[in-house]
């Protein structure tokens, strides 16, 4: 209520020393932004807006490059005044160009609103000479220059034409059109690429686009078509980038085969979350980008000749924000004042200060003594190369004499027996008043036990009941002067009887904490729980913690480990309040160790530190580390670590985690155990990166096999990323003939590649071959610190021609009404009567296996399966067709029933049609009669259900209520399946059921 009080003497003491107490400086609404004109726009002005809220009104002005526009004084053709909008008629580059800003004024001061510019948009023509044609061999890279005309604004798009307007060239993995310098870069030229190019540039900001001449690009055949390695043309220089804005950075390689691109964020083990490859690698966007963004990157281009990288700097900076502002003050006359606004931004915002619009400092403004001349309109500006940024606020000095209308003292007040007691003035007044306290008629001045306060109030140490009675409060300044009175009450002191005890606790058991205390009568006392100064929730935290009624004792049910700490106990009244506190311990499991880090990092290994948790009641006996490296599948994925020494004690503050992979990022958390078992794990470590180190793991599975026109295909399985060990991870290829002395080595840079194909025509097999030839095989890896170890050498043959001979023996064996199995002592399956041979399915399969499973087939079908073997010379001769017959698909319909029990009492009729599925529609095959004693009496269901060799199919239900006895089953049909049993015998978790 005081704060309350406060805030509406403020404006009550307005009230004497302006027009109007409801006045303010104007604020804007709505300022001006930037414009880009251009001669073509069908709107032949430019509006510029203004609006600013004020009372009274305000008045508008505007001013070009500094200057003030004369609206008022001079007519004049091309500027009026709407409002506060600013309309440009007929606009002129020379006259109308340049930078505005909005003033706004009226009695209380002046604002100006931030800078706009007027700028003229343009895109001229490109130049009329012919453009020289571009000759390339096929194979070769190229690039088409685009020289795009001059512009503004500068940002437009490229695009491609292709031989005529309007058929637009596509990017591709081939094809890409830079958009910095708008150039077409092509990494291999084919045949197809001949034709006529055009560089059209559009300019989105005024809606203009211009195409060049053609530029006709010639490709020339080159037989053998060469190989090129991968060469970088298109570089993304250093960057900076606003903080929360995207940016793109551009890569593109020439080479033949076309190169791949390959983005990476050095010092990372990934790119950031925000970015998207695009452009078959060549654009790497980075959306909403943050500071943690700001690093090197490189892009590699890869193809099968060379490899080529690139890196530069991402810099992030940001336009200025406010982290600091000002706001509308009032101060009282002669006193000291400092006015302060902090942006943050980089480079760091330069401040700089406004007054009534014009410029008053920099930095922080102080006011020593303020007069009625300080008042006005104050902005602060904040700026640096990215932006700038305005906060206005109104400071207004007062006058008044001393008034206690709106905060008058406490007419009856209370204090306790021997207690502090502090009895408020503060009246509005300005300047500061000087202040004197009575009591009855009696004067009163500073002593040991009473004394006036710097703001007014009176303070009454050690309080008694000779210090009742009547205290007025006299204040006075150069303006006037005002009393206001008071009565005192001494009531008795607050103190606590039963306090509670410190207490150990298991957990889950039941804890009481006693608090009681003695008050003054005529009072009302509350007692206040908290838990290590936080005040206990008894409605949210009901689970636990429950006040008994009556009475100041805490019940503190199914106790936990974070209910330990020290209980304080507040027995208050209206007039004092006493607290009394106890140590609640709990035993159970230890708390999690704190401050995890990784102090030394080495290739295989890491110095861990952490700092011990508590006990809880039970010692330590020892800790365990987990760790969780970048290929975790999930958040909660983590290992044991290995440690030295092993095991950890119950006193180990660190340890050397060991058996790491190098170049892997980690993060590690420790959990201690004690008696009751494992504590809660620590907060996890911040991530960190092994060092690299030489791989040690080679590809497995090396083989391969000869192809056509002296190809020999080598493969391996790749090396799975966690043994990469470093950057720039790769293959070396090895192979020779099987009686050759030197081996030829071929480098891939790839890590995720699986097979090589090295062509040689002398490979071929001519028509004197008699004998297969054999080649030794072995592959090796490397990354950038080192080779690692080869594979075990392997034999690899190439064929003299396709397989002669077709596989024998094949056996098929249907599964279900989609699957089937195959013998043969790849394979290729068809319907014999609805498909064609041409459109079979095919599945190859392992020369190790001598079986498979032929999935999605139809039900109900006939088929035909035929089995081939295969090299990589081509497919051998077909084996003898196998006949198959898939199974029916199960019953899609539940059959339909109708039931009725016997004159007597004694028998259950059930009439039943079974359903089911040809390869087309339902089908019905009559009605079916079933009848049998009844069973005991209860409440049963009976269920009937179709089933065939493929499946069974749906069940339908019916119900039924039994008041005889039961004794055998009469008469059962066929081709259904029924289930017959009870609802009790349901719920005891078994069925009779019966094949009919």
């Amino acid at each position: 209520m005081a704060v309350t009080a406060l805030v509406l003497l403020v404006l009550s003491s307005s009230l004497s020393h302006t027009d109007d107490a409801t006045g303010y400086g104007p604020i804007f609404e709505e300022e001006p932004l930037d414009i880009v004109y251009t001669k073509e726009s069908p709107d032949r002005h430019i509006s510029m807006n203004c609006r600013a809220r004020a009372n009274p009104a305000p008045t508008y002005r505007w001013r070009r490059d500094n200057w003030e526009i004369k609206l008022m004084e001079l007519p004049n053709e091309h500027y009026s005044l709407v409002g506060g909008n600013l309309i440009i008629n007929n606009p002129e580059e020379k006259k109308h160009a340049g930078i505005y800003v909005c003033v706004a004024k009226n009695m209380y001061g002046t604002v100006i609103s931030k800078e706009a510019k007027v700028k003229f948009g343009y895109l001229e023509e490109f130049p009329d000479e012919e453009r020289d044609p571009v000759t390339v061999k096929e194979g070769q890279g190229a690039v088409l220059l685009c020289v795009p005309p001059k512009r503004w604004p500068a940002e437009v798009t490229f695009r491609w034409i292709y031989n005529e307007f309007p058929v637009f060239l596509h990017p591709d993995k081939r094809r890409f059109v830079s958009q910095s310098t708008g150039n077409l870069y092509i990494s291999k030229v084919e045949a197809s690429d001949a034709g006529n190019y055009s560089c059209y540039v559009f300019n989105p900001q005024i809606g203009k686009g211009v195409y060049s001449k053609f530029i006709p690009l010639i490709s020339t055949e080159e037989t053998p078509e060469k190989r090129y390695k991968a060469d970088l043309v298109v570089k993304f220089p250093d960057t900076t980038a606003m903080l929360n804005y995207n940016v793109t950075l551009e890569c593109f390689a020439l080479g033949n085969p076309a190169p791949h691109i390959v983005w990476r964020k050095i010092g990372a083990t990934d790119l950031p979350a925000s970015a998207q490859v695009s452009m078959s690698g060549a654009l790497l966007h980075l959306y909403n980008v943050q500071y943690e963004d700001s690093a090197g990157y490189e892009c590699e281009a890869i193809n099968q000749k060379w490899q080529d990288w690139h890196q530069a700097w991402l810099y992030v900076e940001a336009a200025p924000e406010w982290a600091v502002t000002i706001n509308n003050t009032q101060k009282d006359i002669g006193s000291e004042h400092t006015m302060s606004c902090v942006a943050n931004g980089k480079p760091v915002p330069y401040i700089r200060w406004l007054k009534d619009g014009y410029s008053y400092g920099k930095g922080e403004l102080k006011f020593s003594s303020l007069t009625f001349e300080d008042s006005g309109m104050y902005q602060c500006i904040a700026e640096n190369y990215w932006g700038i940024i305005y906060a206005s606020a109104e400071l207004r000095v007062i006058a008044c004499a001393p008034t206690f209308e709106l905060n008058p003292v406490k007419k009856y007040l209370l204090g306790a027996n021997n207690g502090r007691v502090v009895i408020e003035c503060k009246p509005r007044a300005a300047p500061r008043p000087r202040f004197t306290w009575t009591k009855g008629k009696e004067v009163l001045f500073n002593n040991s036990r009473i004394s006036i306060m710097f703001d007014g109030s009176l303070e009454i140490l050690n309080a008694t009941r000779n210090d009742e009675g009547v205290y007025t409060c006299l204040a006075e300044n150069d303006r006037g002067k005002a009393n206001s009175t008071g009565t005192l009450t001494i009531t008795e002191a607050t103190q606590i009887t039963v306090a509670p005890e410190d207490t150990q606790v298991m957990v889950g058991e039941e804890v009481h904490l006693q608090c009681q205390a003695s008050f003054d009568p005529s009072l009302d006392i509350t007692f206040i729980w908290s838990l290590d100064f936080r005040v206990i929730n008894f409605y949210l935290e009901w689970k636990h913690y429950e006040r008994i009624m009556d009475s100041g004792e805490l019940k503190i049910m199914n106790v936990q480990l974070r209910h330990e700490g020290r209980y304080t106990c507040t027995a208050q009244t209206v007039v004092d309040n006493v607290t009394a506190s106890a140590d609640l311990k709990v035993k159970g499991l230890p708390a999690p160790p704190g401050g995890v880090r990784v102090e030394e990092i080495r290739d295989t290994s890491v110095k861990l530190v952490w700092n011990q948790g508590a006990d809880h009641g039970s010692p330590i006996l020892g800790y365990t580390i987990q760790t969780r490296d970048f290929y975790a599948l999930t958040e909660v994925d983590w290992k044991d670590a290995s440690t030295s020494p092993t095991p950890l004690g119950g006193r180990s503050v660190m340890a050397d985690v060991v058996d790491l992979y190098p170049w892997m990022e980690y993060e590690f958390r420790v959990y201690a155990t004690n008696g009751f078992g494992d504590g809660e794990a620590s907060i996890p470590s911040m991530k960190i990166k092994t060092w690299d180190a030489v791989p040690v793991v080679a590809p497995t599975n090396v083989g391969g096999y000869g192809g056509k026109d002296g190809e020999l295909v080598i493969t391996w399985t790749p090396v799975q990323p966690q043994y990469f060990y470093g950057k720039k991870f790769g293959y070396v290829v090895a192979f020779k003939p099987h009686d050759d002395v030197d081996w030829w080595y071929e480098t891939i840079s790839d890590p995720e590649t699986r097979r090589y194909v090295h062509r040689d025509a002398s490979f071929r097999v001519k028509s004197n071959d008699f004998q297969v030839r054999e080649f030794q095989v072995k592959v090796k890896t490397f990354n950038s610190k080192g080779d690692g170890p080869y594979s075990l050498s392997t034999t690899v043959y190439y064929p003299r021609d396709v397989p002669s001979e077709s596989p024998t023996d094949v056996y098929s064996r249907p599964v279900s009404s989609h699957e089937a199995l195959v013998w043969w002592i790849p394979v290729k399956y068809w319907r014999k009567y609805d498909d064609t041979e041409p459109g079979a399915n095919r599945i190859f399969v392992p020369a190790s296996m001598n079986q498979t499973r032929l999935e999605n087939m139809l039900p109900d079908s006939h088929y035909l399966i035929e089995v081939r073997a295969y090299n990589g010379a081509g497919v051998g001769p077909p084996s003898e067709h196998c006949e198959m017959f898939t199974k029916r698909a199960p019953p899609s319909v539940a059959p339909q029933m109708w039931r009725y029990i016997s004159y007597s009492g004694k028998w259950l009729y059930v009439m039943f049609r079974k359903t089911g599925y040809i390869t087309g529609p339902i089908y019905m095959t009559g009605w079916h009669f079933i009848d049998f004693p009844m069973p005991q009496v209860g409440d049963y269901e009976l269920e009937v259900r179709g089933r065939y060799e493929g499946g069974d199919g749906p069940i339908r239900k019916i119900r039924l209520q039994v008041s005889n006895v039961f004794s055998s089953i009469h008469h059962l049909l066929d081709s259904s399946l029924l289930t017959f049993f009870s609802k009790r015998q349901r719920e005891g978790g078994r069925a009779s059921e019966e094949k009919i």
